[in-house]
Parts: C-alpha cells; sequence; structure tokens
C-alpha cells in the first residue's frame, strides 16, 4: 500500500510592510487583503499542527497543489522553500503552482527558479523503466511534469497564470494539453496508479467565472480519452468530490480545503487528505487500484489535527 498526502492553498509566507514600496498595484491591494483578512485566517500554529500530524502519518510521499505563497514576491518563494523542506526533500514532496504563486508577470520565472527541484520530473534515468518520456525540464513552460513515487505517476499540470486585477482564473493551454494527452496515454498500459494534480478545479459549478479553469472541458476530454485514476486539485478552499469520464472508468476528481486555514467558519477549517492507494489483484469494472480516501481536520481546542472521515473512491 501506498499512501499520499495532499495539501493545498497554505498560504504560508507573511509579507512584511517595508515590501509596500515596491509592490505592483495589484500586490498592494493583495497584501492590504492578506494584512486584514488572510493573516488572520492562515495561522502559523496551524502549519505547525500540520508538520507535526505529516511526520505522525508518516505517508509515502506529499503533494501540494498550489498557492504557498500570498502575492508571488520572491522573497515569499524563499520563505515558502523553507517551509518545503520541513515537510521533505523533492523526492518526499511534489508541487504544482497556484494562482497567487503567479501574482505577477514576473512570479512564474521566480518560483521555477526556487522550487525547480520540487517541481521538475524525474530524470530520463528514472522513468524510462516505466514509461518513454523525455523531461529535461528546465523552463515553466515544460509542464505536465511527471514524477513517478513507487506504484504512483504524479502528473503535474499548470494551470496557473498571471492575471489582471481582481481575476484568479487559470488556464493549461492548447501545447500542454496535446503533452498531457500523450504522457497519459503512454502510461496507460503501465502497472503504475497516474494521479493528475492541478490547482484549479475541473468543474465550474459554485466558482465564480473570474475564478474558473478556461479550457476545463478540455482537460476533460483528454481524461475521457486517455483515462487516469485520481485527479487532485485546490483552489476553491472547499472539499469537493465529483467524478468525470474516463476511457475506461469514471475518475475521482477531488478538492481539498486550505490546509492552514483556522476556520472561523467551520467550512473552511483547515483539512488535508491522505490516500491510500493498493493495487488490485483482481481488477473489477476495470478499476486497476483500490483507493481510500482519509480526511484529516484540524480542531481548534485541541491544537491538532484529528481523524475527520474515510472513504473508498
Amino acid at each position: 500500500m501506498f499512501t499520499l498526502a495532499h495539501l493545498s492553498d497554505l498560504h504560508a509566507t507573511p509579507i512584511p510592510l517595508c515590501s509596500v514600496p515596491s509592490m505592483s498595484f495589484k500586490q498592494t491591494l493583495g497584501w492590504l487583503k492578506w494584512t486584514l483578512q488572510r493573516s488572520k485566517e492562515h495561522r502559523t500554529e496551524v502549519l505547525d499542527a500540520l508538520v507535526e500530524d505529516l511526520q505522525a502519518a508518516r505517508p509515502d510521499h506529499v503533494v501540494v497543489t498550489g498557492d504557498l505563497t500570498n502575492l508571488g514576491m520572491e522573497t515569499e518563494f524563499a520563505a515558502a522553500t523553507a517551509w518545503l523542506q520541513r515537510l521533505g526533500g523533492p523526492q518526499q514532496v511534489s508541487i504544482v503552482p497556484g494562482n497567487h504563486d503567479t501574482y505577477t508577470f514576473a512570479s512564474p520565472t521566480v518560483l521555477w527558479r526556487h522550487w525547480l527541484e520540487y517541481l521538475q520530473s524525474d530524470s530520463q534515468g528514472q522513468t524510462t523503466q516505466h514509461v518513454t518520456h523525455s523531461p529535461d525540464c528546465e523552463q515553466p513552460s515544460d509542464f505536465p511534469t511527471l514524477r513517478i513515487r513507487g506504484p504512483v505517476a504524479l502528473i503535474g499540470v499548470s494551470s496557473a497564470q498571471p492575471t489582471n486585477l481582481f481575476y484568479a482564473n487559470g488556464s493549461v493551454g492548447k501545447a500542454q494539453l496535446e503533452r498531457l494527452e500523450q504522457l497519459l496515454h503512454n502510461l496507460a498500459e503501465s502497472a503504475l496508479c497516474r494521479v493528475v494534480l492541478i490547482h484549479h478545479p475541473l468543474s465550474k459549478e459554485g466558482i465564480a467565472q473570474r475564478r474558473r479553469l478556461s479550457d476545463a472541458q478540455a482537460v476533460q476530454e483528454v481524461l475521457q480519452r486517455t483515462g487516469a485514476d485520481l485527479v487532485l486539485h485546490g483552489h476553491t478552499h472547499r472539499t469537493s468530490l465529483v467524478t468525470v469520464p474516463g476511457r475506461d472508468n469514471a475518475i475521482p476528481v477531488i478538492g481539498v480545503r486550505s490546509s492552514s486555514a483556522i476556520g472561523r467558519k467551520p467550512h473552511k477549517r483547515a483539512r488535508y487528505h491522505l490516500y491510500r492507494i493498493e493495487q488490485m489483484d483482481s481488477p473489477q469494472d476495470r478499476h486497476r487500484f483500490r483507493i481510500t480516501l482519509v480526511t484529516r481536520g484540524y480542531d481548534e481546542t485541541q491544537g491538532s489535527f484529528q481523524h475527520t472521515k474515510e472513504r473508498v473512491l
């Protein structure tokens, strides 16, 4: 059995007042929102409890589906790197960027420089034993990425892009969609559990247009042609579970809450997910893996994360 932990929307980086003079107008407004709201919601004590709980849970790998930062500033990327290292090295942790990590048009290059080892694909030698793939990942445009950990293939898709003021929408883009389809097709005959990581959800329900994934339908069409075993996302700060059609069976698409929120509103209180992935000896209904979702939620009275629920997908 392989256990995968899923975190998202940590907003783990405080922004000092001295940064304000060098900010863009969008960043300045974002800083005000962080000062007045986000800094009271995304708390260091929750992050500390999260790290402690993950250390006790000892998952085989941790994935973070974006928004480690608030305003996409270089000082934030450095701070977020130090925080990532508390979870583990690049062999233990994988990330994809969120819209806050690409807050300005300068942010993508900066995040790639600081988070390269957590973002990039495995080396050719590590992947060719499972699938023909040539990553050579050095630029943000090289998504999707492929990282293989045990029986799991982690396919990192970037939906994050710089946007105008008041917008937080995402896009995968034609070139990345084509590479995603080829990669999933190549992996289809392998014995690997294909887990797609993306920041924005594939559904538009309950999401304002200015916050949606603009080409969500195109992503779903790729998944329908190629199949996958699981899709994980963040962005909405809500727990969600929907399915989309796959090549052989329906694919669970699961969103996780912010994993750092103190939760002044109970439905916003921090959670993270553990996925227990077991290969089935005799697949039924063409499901190759039994995946059990375990939800762990923050309890403010205990100051720790507790078991919330468990279900087989």
